[in-house]
């Protein structure tokens, strides 16, 4: 028995030190280059293409900054074989045959807005599916526009220049609005115009991030208004938070539309005593005076934004 159980030991030995052998003489993988090999090109490219290597013999600096680049790791799919520059340009065989006619490859700097929003969502239409019905689209910005493949600042998304100054290069009329006294922190940094606004395009005015509820933009960041409450402000459901505050700056406290906060509340609140408002609800007009010298109506209706407690918002 100890015989037999001397024999098992030694031969388990023999067969891990086999096993290690065979390990430490497994090569380790080879990294996968970047930019194609001659060999590469030769072996996968298809006719009409000529590789990266044959790019970047002409194009240095555009190809040696790809090396961080997002579209970088599209070269890296299929042992290497993946997307590189004619991944956008196109087959660049005839380009580089002819000595650099630029006629021969697809040139985004010479091509119209239509043929560049093409190009690009051949890749990115799940992304980007409505963008030629968005504003940009349709008043026909292009996505080089904002966008720099080669001599990008912002190297996240591919910017030309970084948010907001890139916004602002065609906003000028919204630029002054963050100067005001109370304003959303866009210029310090603190937010991006892409945190409201998705400049791809929504189902929204002003291609404002939001759905049905028109308060969903805002409520990512305001959770203290956020609900649901057992007695909802009906605005505030069906024409959202802009409509009473201007979201990008504004002279009035809490970004409110007005400067007298009574005479905001009374662009709703103007009917008959007793009226309802369409939705239900309570009644549409103020049941004392109004004068300037009395109080604001949220000294009393404290909880605008809805109420768990009573329909007149008081608490």
């Amino acid at each position: 028995m100890r015989r037999l159980l001397t024999l098992s030991l030694y031969e388990a030995f023999v067969i891990l030190a086999a096993c290690g052998s065979l390990v430490s003489q497994t090569p380790p993988p080879t990294p996968v280059p970047l930019v194609r090999t001659a060999a590469m090109s030769t072996a996968h490219n298809p006719e009409g293409y000529a590789g990266a290597k044959a790019c970047a013999m002409c194009h240095k600096d555009e190809t040696n900054g790809l090396g961080d680049n997002p579209h970088a790791k599209l070269a890296l799919e299929h042992d290497g074989t993946g997307v590189t520059c004619e991944g956008c340009h196109g087959p660049g065989k005839a380009h580089v045959q002819s000595g650099g006619e630029v006629s021969k490859i697809f040139s985004f700097t010479r091509a119209t807005p239509k043929q560049i929003d093409e190009r690009c969502l051949q890749c990115h239409q799940g992304d980007h599916a409505g963008f030629d019905r968005s504003a940009h689209g349709e008043a026909k910005v292009d996505c080089t526009s904002c966008h720099s493949i080669h001599k990008a600042q912002d190297r996240g998304a591919l910017l030309k220049i970084a948010q907001p100054a890139l916004c602002y290069s065609c906003h000028k009329d919204v630029k002054p609005d963050f100067s005001k006294p109370f304003h959303h922190k866009v210029n310090e940094g603190v937010m991006k115009c892409t945190d409201c606004h998705d400049p791809h395009g929504t189902f929204q005015k002003s291609m404002v991030k939001s759905s049905a509820q028109e308060d969903a933009v805002c409520i990512k960041c305001h959770q203290e208004n956020a609900g649901p409450f057992i007695y909802e402000h009906p605005v505030v459901k069906t024409e959202g938070c802009t409509f009473c505050h201007s979201p990008h700056g504004s002279q009035n406290p809490r970004l409110l539309a007005r400067n007298n906060l009574n005479q905001l509340c009374l662009q709703c609140h103007t009917g008959l005593k007793g009226t309802q408002f369409t939705a239900g609800g309570p009644p549409t007009s103020p049941v004392h005076d109004q004068a300037m010298q009395y109080t604001s109506c949220v000294i009393c209706h404290s909880q605008i934004h809805g109420s768990n407690v009573v329909d007149t918002f008081i608490r």
